[in-house]
C-alpha cells in the first residue's frame, strides 16, 4: 500500500487549495506501465472517497491535458525564447557553493534535474530567476509563480480544468519533495475560479502575499537538503 495526495481547488481566498491523503495499492517499479497502474489504483481509491473526476498532471497521464501541463512539458516565454518550467525552475537555483545555473535554462527538462550540480553544491539558499530573486519562504513561492506565469495568457483555455474535482501527480512523495505541479494547477483553477490570477501574478509582492496567505503553505517536516527536496 501506498499514500499519495488529491489536490482540491477550494475557490476560497484564505484557503485555496486542500491535500487529502488516499490510501491505494502501489505497483513497485520504474516502468511506465507499472506508474499508469498506480494512477489508476490512486483515482479509483480515490473515487470511492467521494474524490471524482481527477486529472493527472504528469508525462505519464493518460490524458493529453495532463501531460501538457506537466512542468516538464509546459513552456514559459522568457528572453532566451521558449524554454520548459522545469528547466528554468532548476536553473535558477542559488545555493551555498554555486548557482543559479543559467546554462541549465537551454537544456531539456530531464536534463536540468538531472544536472550533477544541483545535488553537489550545497544547501540551497535562493532563487535567481533572470535578476529576480526569490527567498525559500514561502516554500512553493517560485515554482507556483513560474508555472502560473507560463500558463496565464490561455486562461479561457484552462477553464476545462473547472470539471475536475481535483489533481494528482504520481511521481510526487510528499517525503521526498515539496514541490508538485499537481498542488500547482489546484492552485490555478482557484485563482481562475476566484477571476483573481491576473492579480496575483501583477508582481512578486502580490504573489508572494496570496501564496503565503493559503494554508498550502504549511510546515512541511521534510528537511530542505541540498536542493534535493526542490
Amino acid at each position: 500500500m501506498a499514500k499519495r495526495p488529491v489536490f482540491i481547488p477550494l475557490k476560497q481566498k484564505e484557503h485555496l487549495v486542500d491535500e487529502i491523503q488516499v490510501d491505494f495499492e502501489w505497483h513497485p517499479g520504474f516502468a511506465t506501465v507499472q506508474k499508469k497502474k498506480n494512477i489508476v489504483e490512486l483515482h479509483e481509491a480515490s473515487k470511492k472517497k467521494g474524490l471524482y473526476p481527477l486529472l493527472e498532471i504528469s508525462t505519464k497521464s493518460d490524458e493529453p491535458l495532463g501531460r501538457r501541463l506537466s512542468a516538464f512539458n509546459l513552456k514559459i516565454e522568457t528572453d532566451m525564447g521558449e524554454i520548459s518550467v522545469e528547466s528554468a525552475f532548476q536553473g535558477s537555483k542559488v545555493f551555498e557553493q554555486g548557482g543559479p545555473f543559467t546554462d541549465l535554462y537551454r537544456k531539456d527538462s530531464y536534463a536540468a534535474k538531472k544536472d550533477q550540480r544541483i545535488r553537489e553544491s550545497g544547501k540551497l539558499i535562493g532563487f535567481n530567476y533572470f535578476g529576480q530573486k526569490w527567498p525559500l519562504v514561502p516554500k512553493t513561492a517560485f515554482y507556483d509563480w513560474l508555472y502560473l506565469t507560463a500558463l496565464c495568457s490561455h486562461q479561457d483555455f484552462l477553464k476545462r480544468l473547472f470539471k475536475y474535482k481535483g489533481f494528482t501527480d504520481i511521481e510526487f512523495n510528499p517525503q521526498k519533495s515539496i514541490n508538485c505541479q499537481a498542488r500547482t494547477v489546484a492552485l490555478l483553477v482557484s485563482l481562475l475560479k476566484l477571476k483573481s490570477l491576473d492579480e496575483a501574478l501583477r508582481s512578486q509582492d502580490d504573489f508572494i502575499e496570496v501564496v503565503s496567505s493559503d494554508a498550502l503553505q504549511k510546515d512541511h517536516s521534510v528537511e530542505l537538503r541540498q536542493g534535493q527536496l526542490l
